[in-house]
């Protein structure tokens, strides 16, 4: 009799949630075809209506990818091109399923690493030599993943020569892997930050005071005439307020250019107030404008650069930069942030959005450990807001308008996608109220729809995140969800629509 009772006892709470059961498996939830219950809506619901009509353009394929600083590649990979790390290339094949990725190698070590040739002295600010191991291994990554490349090029060293040298060598990851050559990387910095430091503390800058965009530009077309014409470049890799509006015109100069490169970070660890609104804070990284800051500056930029026959991408990017910060960029709060981020660049109409990493960075999305010849991954919990995105915004979605009311902890996403189901999801972004949401879609579609959740114990948790009720192992060493997937069938109200409750600090997608 007590188990009876605590049965019904979970029934009845399941009902008032606005759930009609669990299911942990593929079978119980394709059995799972009885008649829908009505569920009682609390007065405080918040109320929204997901229209058919469009309000972007079709997500591209490899939309989410990742950005490796030269030196990742084998840290990442491994160092034998014959035995690529298999967890690595699940990782990346998950971000961008049925589709090829796009890895973006560059960042600051695009300007601090050189390749030896006869006669050719090594830069005084360069770091580390790219040899033939390496090509090889960033080529078998690329096979093993079917990866396009955007491979980024030493500018600041000034030397036609070395640039003409890593072309030719790193051409050798095959053509159909290379997608484009980046010409340097945030060049607006050449004359403000050093590029290297001589051993009596001497700090020598690559350019001199008062580089400009201009001069970029000139330098961008001397240096194009000594690459090969039948692979497309990148450009201009900037992070600059001043310099990304000008992006049309550096288009306009530019024919070769086919792909629109630009940097957004909407917190700052280094050179900011720590204290302000764009310091590292949980609080700061939930924002609406750590999120949506950018649709204002780069949606002019899409239409100008399709004009050009030119792709736009954000091809690095991430939650705090400089590598992150410890207990913001490493915890649940950055899964939340990025899923939000990447619906808002995806409905400016970037064609796709490049996640920085690197070894010891904090807002790495994986790292990995090797014992005994095996790759092991810890999947941090970023990478789990990369993944609800890649599900609930397939290739080919178009984001919908939705109607809902005014409110800056509830961030409403909905798509229509090819596979004729619409996927709305809901972030609450407080940490102290659960929500229930009462949605009303468009009619037709599927009969049934599910709910399925991105949580975790707390905003602030590293570890313990689940995506549907699955999650990756500890070290995991196959690179993909664990356990039986968790579907909740909403309950149907009144009007017609679906009530489902996001608890505090989670997202929820529904499906139909």
């Amino acid at each position: 009799m007590f188990v009876v009772a605590v049965a019904l006892a979970g029934a009845a709470v399941a009902v008032a949630l606005g759930f009609r059961s669990s299911s942990r498996s593929s079978s119980s939830r394709n059995n799972s075809s009885s008649s829908p219950f009505l569920a009682r809506v609390p007065a405080d619901a918040a109320r929204i209506t997901v229209s058919a009509r469009p309000i972007s353009r079709p997500v591209a394929p490899g939309f989410v990818g990742l950005s490796l600083e030269f030196t990742t590649v084998e840290a990442y990979a491994g160092t034998d091109p014959s035995a690529i790390n298999p967890v690595l290339v699940a990782l990346v094949r998950n971000l961008a399923p049925h589709q090829r990725p796009v890895l973006r190698i560059g960042g600051d070590s695009s300007d601090w690493g050189w390749v030896r040739a006869p006669g050719l002295k090594q830069p005084a600010g360069a770091r580390f030599t790219l040899g033939q191991r390496w090509v090889r291994v960033t080529r078998a990554l690329a096979g093993a993943t079917d990866a396009r490349l955007i491979l980024g090029l030493n500018l600041e060293a000034n030397s036609p020569r070395l640039m003409a040298v890593e072309a030719r060598a790193f051409s050798g990851v095959g053509r159909r892997a290379l997608a484009a050559f980046e010409i340097g990387n945030e060049p607006e910095l050449f004359g403000s930050i050093p590029w290297y430091q001589t051993s009596p503390g001497h700090r020598v800058f690559g350019r001199r005071r008062g580089y400009r965009f201009g001069n970029y530009v000139r330098e961008f077309t001397r240096f194009s005439k000594l690459l090969p014409a039948s692979v497309p470049l990148a450009g201009p890799a900037t992070g600059g307020p001043r310099w990304i509006p000008r992006i049309p015109g550096f288009l306009a100069a530019q024919p070769r250019a086919r792909v629109a490169t630009l940097h957004l970070y909407p917190l700052h660890r280094c050179y900011v107030n720590q204290l302000g609104p764009t310091g590292p804070s949980i609080p700061n990284l939930l924002s609406p404008a750590a999120s949506g800051g950018f649709d204002s500056a780069v949606a002019p930029l899409v239409a100008p650069a399709h004009a050009r026959g030119a792709s736009l991408r954000v091809a690095e990017t991430n939650s705090v930069s400089c590598g992150g910060a410890p207990g913001v960029s490493d915890t649940f709060a950055s899964s939340l942030w990025a899923l939000d981020y990447l619906f808002h660049l995806a409905r400016a109409g970037v064609d796709g959005v490049n996640f920085h990493t690197f070894v010891k960075a904090y807002y790495r999305p994986f790292y990995f450990t090797r014992g005994h010849g095996r790759w092991r991954a810890h999947v941090e919990p970023m990478y789990y807001g990369l993944l609800a995105f890649t599900q609930a915004a397939p290739p080919g979605s178009r984001l919908v308008r939705v109607s809902a009311p005014a409110d800056s902890t509830l961030r409403v996403w909905a798509t229509r996608a090819p596979d004729h189901r619409t996927r709305v999801v809901l972030i609450n972004t407080t940490a102290v109220r659960s929500r229930q949401v009462e949605i009303t879609l468009p009619a037709g579609g599927h009969r049934h729809a599910t709910v399925q959740r991105l949580s975790a114990p707390s905003l602030a948790a590293k570890t313990g995140v689940t995506l549907g009720g699955r999650a990756f192992a500890p070290e995991t060493s196959t690179g993909h969800l664990t356990g039986d997937t968790e579907s909740l069938r909403p309950g149907r109200t009144p009007s017609g629509g679906y009530l489902v409750r996001v608890p505090a600090g989670s997202a929820a997608i529904l499906t139909r």
